[in-house]
């Protein structure tokens, strides 16, 4: 086991540092001195320009360009300054991370918590009209794009039901969205609609395979009750490969929260990236993506070791 973690933790250590020097070749494939417009003006003159790149070494040879880089961001958890906001990109997304990790953690648990019995529904009820219609309305909500969702979730649920708000609070903290739960509750639907769609299809794939595996028909023949056999055997395996779905799909939920915190004003970190990319906030649109990009990698990198927890094949297998 401490072999298996010590050998998937240095992939991901080695994944994070490709990830941070592909985001500093980023900055590289903009427009010429983006960078420096972006902190002094689209009206800075070619001097102001001059300077500002050798005040911030971005006249410097490529490679010693990268080296600082990798040692601004690796070191000193620095990842830059923003110039529209007046503060340093560190320090903003420090404000802005909790809000989208509570959104995006309470949306990914209800989804769960929705997807595993629905899954599960459908094998008992397979080819029957429940598990026809679940059907349906998996492809229905795996197919519509969630600013859409969004609106239609407003309009009807905020403007003419006045049922809840249209947007949750400004001001919110990681904790605003369990001590005032109505105010999320259309950007909570919205984001874990699709995630329900998508892991609802697979706890069905999975619980079918369960239900044909040899372990199964032992158990019925030894007389075991059909819950039994079904929550006390197949559930338990079935469960499994949804692990893995979880820290794979995180990509999918981290982006679905960008469109999603646009539709709503919500103050996290997907607002805060669609407002630099609007504003040419440069260094902002790169810290959160590096930010989000090394989440994912974590989340992935958590997701295979509960694998190996729950399945020690994993860990035989990789030694």
């Amino acid at each position: 086991m401490t072999r298996f973690l010590i050998r998937r933790l240095g992939q991901a250590i080695i994944v994070i540092l490709g990830v941070i020097l592909i985001v500093f070749l980023l900055t590289k494939l903009g427009p010429p001195n983006a960078l420096a417009r972006s902190a002094i003006g689209p009206r800075a003159t070619p001097a102001e320009i001059a300077h500002f790149n050798q005040v911030n070494g971005l006249n410097l040879p490529i490679w010693d360009q990268v080296y600082r880089y990798v040692e601004r961001v690796v070191v000193h958890l620095n990842l830059g300054y923003s110039y529209q906001l007046g503060q340093g990109v560190r320090e903003v997304i420090a404000q802005r991370l909790p809000r989208t990790v509570s959104l995006v953690l309470v949306s990914t648990t209800v989804a769960l918590i929705v997807a595993i019995p629905l899954g599960i529904l459908q094998v008992v009820r397979r080819n029957k009209p429940v598990d026809y219609v679940a059907t349906g309305l998996s492809f229905f909500f795996y197919a519509m794009p969630s600013f859409l969702l969004g609106t239609l979730l407003i309009l009807y649920f905020a403007l003419d039901l006045k049922w809840f708000p249209v947007a949750p609070p400004y001001n919110s903290s990681f904790w605003t969205i369990f001590a005032d739960p109505r105010a999320f509750v259309l950007p909570v639907i919205t984001l874990a609609a699709i995630t329900v769609a998508a892991f609802s299809r697979y706890m069905r794939s999975s619980m079918m395979d369960a239900m044909a595996e040899d372990y199964v028909r032992t158990a019925r023949a030894k007389g075991a009750s059909s819950k039994r056999v079904l929550y006390g055997h197949a559930l338990r395996n079935a469960l499994i490969p949804i692990i893995t779905l979880v820290g794979l799909t995180l990509p999918a939920i981290v982006s679905g929260a960008l469109i999603t915190e646009t539709v709503f004003n919500y103050p996290g970190m997907g607002l805060l990236t669609v407002n630099a990319a609007t504003n040419h906030d440069v260094n902002t649109v790169l810290g959160t993506t590096l930010v989000v990009t090394i989440a994912t990698i974590i989340g992935s990198l958590l997701a295979d070791i509960l694998y190996a927890v729950a399945d020690p094949r994993i860990r035989l297998g990789s030694a």
